[in-house]
């Protein structure tokens, strides 16, 4: 059986992805694609694989129970693919690269400017080989400019992109400092905005509703999507003049919109329109609040959140966490916990929407799995295929080359795959 034919009947059957990246931001694309249908074909180093299989603990059991070497990283971005050992330094390596990408829609990579040129598995070199062929370049700083040579990386990139800058305790309070967010947002936010950029590309060699089309070259760079996320953020200093300072869990535009403390922990408190901060009020006892001039609407609680903050915190320290959210959601103001992962996976929503599960794996035992968010009434989300073990599909793609079992023996003994 090729491994075209294992594919799914998803949305995006019809495609065959070959993923040269590793660690995140390519493989959450590639992961995108193949939950959707996509055929991905993981192309990893021979005996060492994508950086992040090493990346523990903790690490994976097998079914005895025992720990693998599969790390819980490697495990959160590479499910629906089929790892592929190769040595892209060797010539043979190479070749089969090449074979690979003539039959190839998609090609993610995420190697430094210029990094595959000298293997000639760049764009130019490939789009002889397939005009048709879509290929994505994910890199720190991009294909232009006095930085693009430059490694990047998630942390590098939030602290130059500006995130760190808004994020944070606000200078003059205890543990004032800037702070990353605490998963590699950029990397994931690059990883959605390349399977965005893959399926545009897709679509325009496609409009002709054949594959006839020209394929494209994708220039994705973290340092510009970061810039790009800041949102709000950066339109209040393009409109201002003024950079924006960090503010803890406070919001720079709306007012109440933080972690307020309580009787027993903390709450969220996330009003978004004045109607919501009357009813907030009525249920705190103080509806006089609402009718304060300094507070009826939400740019007046904005200038005069110093004056409102204090008097939110006197007030929401004298019920539970429980207790507020229950009087709040009944008069319909949104609210919520501040949970840790272990009260997420025990939310009965969480629950209710299956987002955990899991997939059995090539080491016996069983892979735990975060659902992808996406659902689509005609052509769901499949999960076919926990993430591989290291090439554990090599002689399988190979063979669907037509590659013999004596040639793949001489590959492996020459330590090509």
């Amino acid at each position: 059986m090729s491994a075209r034919a294992a594919s799914s009947g998803g949305a995006l059957a019809h495609l065959r992805v070959l993923d040269l990246s590793r660690v995140l931001a390519g493989p959450w694309a590639s992961q995108l694609l193949a939950d959707l249908g996509a055929e991905v074909i993981k192309v990893e180093r021979p005996g060492v694989g994508d950086d992040t299989r090493s990346w523990g603990p903790p690490w994976m059991a097998d079914g005895e129970g025992q720990p693998t070497r599969e790390a819980a990283y490697f495990l959160c971005t590479n499910r629906n693919k089929l790892s592929l050992t190769v040595d892209i330094t060797r010539p043979e390596g190479q070749a089969i690269v090449r074979q690979l990408a003539r039959d190839a829609d998609v090609l993610i990579e995420n190697f430094k400017l210029g990094g595959l040129a000298a293997y000639g598995l760049d764009y130019p070199s490939l789009r002889v080989l397939n005009p048709q062929l879509v290929y994505c370049s994910i890199t720190g700083f991009g294909q232009t400019g006095p930085y693009a040579a430059r490694a990047g990386y998630d942390f590098l990139i939030q602290g130059m992109g500006g995130l760190m800058s808004v994020t944070g305790t606000p200078d003059g309070e205890p543990g004032a400092g800037p702070q990353k967010v605490g998963v590699a947002l950029t990397d994931i936010l690059t990883g959605l905005y390349a399977g965005n950029a893959i399926l545009a590309a897709l679509a325009h060699r496609d409009r002709d509703g054949l594959r006839s089309g020209e394929g494209q070259h994708i220039d994705l760079a973290l340092l510009d999507v970061q810039i790009a996320c800041l949102a709000n953020q950066t339109m209040n200093y393009l409109v201002s003049g003024m950079a924006p300072k960090r503010m803890g869990n406070a919001h720079p535009n709306i007012v109440p919109y933080q972690d307020f403390p309580t009787a027993d922990g903390d709450m969220i408190l996330a009003i978004g329109n004045d109607g919501q901060f009357a009813r907030f009020c009525t249920v705190a006892g103080h509806p006089e609040w609402a009718m304060d001039e300094r507070f009826t609407s939400n740019a007046a609680r904005v200038r005069n959140r110093q004056q409102l903050i204090p008097l939110l915190r006197q007030c929401t320290v004298l019920r539970s966490t429980a207790e507020w959210i229950a009087a709040l959601e009944e008069a319909a103001v949104p609210c919520g916990p501040i949970n840790d992962l272990a009260d997420v996976f025990a939310d009965p929503q969480v629950q209710a929407r299956a987002m955990r599960f899991d997939l059995p794996h090539a080491s016996g035992g069983r892979a735990p799995q975060v659902a992808n968010p996406i659902n689509l009434s005609a052509t769901p989300v499949d999960y076919r295929k926990a993430p591989p073990a290291l090439g554990e599909d090599t002689d399988a793609v190979l063979r669907a080359l037509a590659y013999s079992e004596a040639r793949i023996a001489a590959l492996r003994q020459a330590g090509v795959v």
